[in-house]
């Protein structure tokens, strides 16, 4: 599902719960109860758009998207969301871009392999935990606000090294062989 269509089922559930709570009166005995039709509004969207990290800004060529284990990969569309533990690939000339809810842009070169192990943003007090694996390929990553406000937060691993990140802007090459 789409980007856009995560927001507009987040906005539909919460509007469509909000808009017909009747908080309980004097003057009735009746409880809260759920709009009739409440209960068709699906939760798989809704809590997709609560754990969702990011989405897809930018690809250019084959760019294929996973975004749990046990599932299969699918061409990816811009606008499409990026969970935590979501995979992205990029085949030969091909590009894609990825923008976090706390600003942070990573950029994955061609032939390029790499998975958000983990993101936690609290837009509030710019607290979380940003782990992304490069399994293979490059990374070019321009660090949001998590990365300003908690460096030590934010880390690339690829099967050789971890990358403490401690700039704004840097790229990691990640070899398939040492």
């Amino acid at each position: 599902m789409s980007y856009p269509h995560l927001i507009a089922a987040t906005a539909l559930a919460l509007a469509a719960a909000g808009a017909h709570a009747q908080a309980p009166s004097a003057s009735t005995s009746s409880p809260i109860t759920e709009p009739p039709g409440i209960a068709a509004v699906p939760a798989a969207p809704v809590e997709a758009a609560i754990r969702q990290a990011g989405f897809l800004k930018t690809l250019k060529g084959g760019v294929q998207l996973l975004q749990a284990p046990g599932e299969a990969a699918r061409a990816a569309q811009a606008g499409d969301a990026l969970l935590p533990g979501g995979r992205i690939t990029t085949g030969p000339d091909s590009a894609a871009s990825v923008v976090l809810r706390d600003g942070s842009t990573l950029v994955l070169g061609p032939s390029s392999q790499m998975e958000l192990t983990a993101f936690s943003f609290d837009a509030t007090t710019h607290e979380g935990n940003l782990l992304a694996s490069l399994l293979k390929g490059s990374l070019r990553m321009i660090t949001g606000l998590l990365g300003k406000s908690h460096p030590e937060a934010v880390r690339i691993e690829t099967q050789f090294a971890f990358v403490g990140v401690r700039g704004t802007d840097f790229i990691v090459q990640a070899d398939e062989q040492p």
